[in-house]
């Protein structure tokens, strides 16, 4: 197990359980809330929301996602590069969420979508061979449609709303993991020519 997204992995998954099972105020203490991130300082919670989760199926499906495009990404980029990556995704993802509902004191998300998504579209542009399932399309998708595909589905999402999972996160998250490559790593972008 690599390093950086092992830590990560186990991390996400000690903390989330803890916080659905044994001590719920550990979620509430995580949670992102745009209304009082600069009102009250609460710059934490731009990376503590990101190690909890609404409840189990949230939980199991980031965490799968993050296990089969994590750790092939952080051998490809180094332990480095691919904290960064993950690091900056769980900040950048959530910049949408805080200007679209920092107006709102009610609002909350939490979750490490945002992070994973940048995890996983940096994994599409160095890996654009692979194929991707999504339940439940019963044949797999090529890679770079996968990643067209997701984007729209979470736009159209986000404007649907609901519960404390953040689908403006998704898009965040998905823009920072291709723009972190294009920046580091512009060459890794050569692909787009066989297509």
């Amino acid at each position: 197990m690599s390093a950086g997204a092992g830590s990560i992995f186990i991390l996400t998954l000690i903390v989330s359980l803890i916080g659905l099972f044994a001590a719920p105020q550990v979620i509430e203490r995580s949670l992102l809330r745009p209304y009082w991130l600069l009102r009250n300082r609460e710059y934490h919670r731009l990376v503590t929301s990101g190690f909890v989760h609404a409840d189990l199926g949230h939980l199991i499906f980031n965490m799968i996602t993050f296990y089969f495009f994590a750790f092939q990404l952080e051998q490809r980029i180094g332990t480095t590069k691919f904290l960064a990556l993950y690091l900056i995704g769980l900040g950048l993802s959530d910049l949408g969420t805080y200007f679209k509902h920092r107006n709102e004191p009610n609002y909350a998300s939490l979750g490490a979508s945002g992070a994973i998504l940048a995890v996983l579209f940096a994994s599409i542009v160095y890996f654009p061979e692979q194929s991707l399932f999504i339940i439940p399309i019963p044949v797999p998708l090529p890679a770079p449609l996968f990643a067209v595909g997701y984007l729209i589905y979470s736009y159209f999402s986000s404007k649907h709303s609901r519960g404390r999972i953040n689908h403006d996160a998704h898009i965040g998250g998905a823009l920072t993991g291709l723009a972190f490559v294009a920046v580091t790593d512009p060459g890794a972008y050569a692909f787009i020519t066989r297509f």
